[in-house]
């Protein structure tokens, strides 16, 4: 019995040594993805500008929104002919407006060289996740349970998983490198503060919550959870970039940096719908991730539905990503005031976990912090 608690007990810290290790791989990532977005070649901005034109393939206003506008129509009537003018059609795309706006080149700007500190940037990612999940796996070695029985392994967890998705986005040639430069700074803040302030030693949970629905129930959590993460970000970015294509289209003329950067992005049209797939797909997700916490509860502690803090904002949550949706079928809240839903929605989700957690007590106060 002793040897066995010492093998878990040297699991443990092993796991412990792979997170910074992990965090030290995440850290080169963040730096060459820096790189990337500085040293990359800025040779193709203005694209945008230059769409937003009179001339240009996503220009707006009454003559660029119009699908059909001035054509005429020559009709034959009896020996003479009358000229008719066309009414004017106009037409919307789904997210709003400037649908035709082509996407940035990227952060290495399509210049060989920033792609290379791209590839790079990648290549670290691809490493620190594969340690980053070894961590995972050897504390679930270390507790012989799931590896999410409190706030430090949830962490740890959900950091992974956003890492993972992001990856596989990439390998099904999805134009998501642009978001590389977030996830790894939103990750080494996570690994941060689950080391420096969430960390718990590896322990058993109570036998009320010992039970196969913790690997159904917390893992798909965690995993509507980083996917949710990413569609924040699209939205968050798809904000920035429609008020930079709003300015160039009202005439003004950015800054700089915003130019540099905004410019790279994909247009503000491409990341709405990345955020809208991504919410739309993982929503069905977050509705079973509800109903499989209910039984969970009724076979832990008799009840399915008892108003605990963590319940309840778990379907505040649900509520608010199924505004989000409603919004963005109904004409008047598509484009940004839909986003700000979504990113009211992400923070309910964050707020579910470190707020709930951390500020109220309830049943699902088990893990601590």
């Amino acid at each position: 019995m002793d040897i066995a608690a010492a093998a878990n007990e040297n699991l443990a810290e092993f796991s412990n040594l792979l997170i910074r290790s992990a965090m030290a791989v995440y850290a080169l990532a963040f730096v060459a993805h820096i790189v990337e977005w500085v040293f990359g070649s800025r040779s193709r901005v203005a694209r945008t500008a230059a769409a937003l034109t009179a001339g240009g393939a996503g220009r707006t206003g009454a003559a660029g929104r119009a699908g059909t506008a001035g054509v005429s129509v020559t009709v034959r009537t009896g020996g003479g002919t009358d000229v008719l003018e066309r009414p004017e059609v106009v037409t919307r795309s789904a997210s709003g407006r400037r649908a035709d706006v082509p996407d940035g080149p990227g952060a290495a700007g399509g210049d060989e060289k920033g792609d290379l500190y791209g590839r790079i940037a990648v290549s670290l990612t691809v490493l620190a996740f594969l340690l980053h999940f070894a961590a995972v796996l050897t504390r679930a070695l270390s507790v012989q349970r799931a590896p999410w029985g409190n706030m430090y392994e949830f962490s740890t967890a959900f950091s992974m998983v956003a890492a993972g998705a992001y990856l596989g986005f990439l390998a099904a040639r999805k134009n998501v490198r642009w978001i590389g430069l977030p996830l790894v700074t939103t990750v080494l803040l996570d690994l941060g503060l689950a080391i420096v302030v969430l960390y718990t030693e590896s322990d058993q949970l109570v036998p009320a919550l010992d039970s196969y629905w913790m690997w159904i129930h917390v893992s798909l959590a965690i995993v509507c959870g980083a996917l949710f993460y990413l569609g924040a970000v699209s939205t968050l970015m798809y904000l920035f970039r429609d008020r930079y294509e709003a300015r160039l289209e009202a005439g003004g003329k950015p800054g700089a940096f915003a130019t540099s950067v905004l410019e790279r992005l994909p247009s503000a049209a491409s990341l709405d719908g990345f955020a809208y797939r991504i919410n739309a797909a993982v929503f069905p997700f977050w509705t079973f991730t509800i109903i499989a916490g209910a039984i969970w509860a009724e076979n832990a502690w008799g009840r399915y539905w008892g108003w605990d803090p963590k319940e309840v904002w778990s379907f505040i949550t649900w509520v608010a990503y199924a505004c989000y949706l409603h919004a963005r079928s109904t004409a008047g809240w598509k484009g940004r005031r839909a986003a700000y839903l979504a990113l009211i929605a992400f923070a309910c989700f964050l707020f579910n976990y470190y707020g709930v957690n951390i500020f109220f007590n309830g049943l699902h106060s088990y893990g601590g912090v």
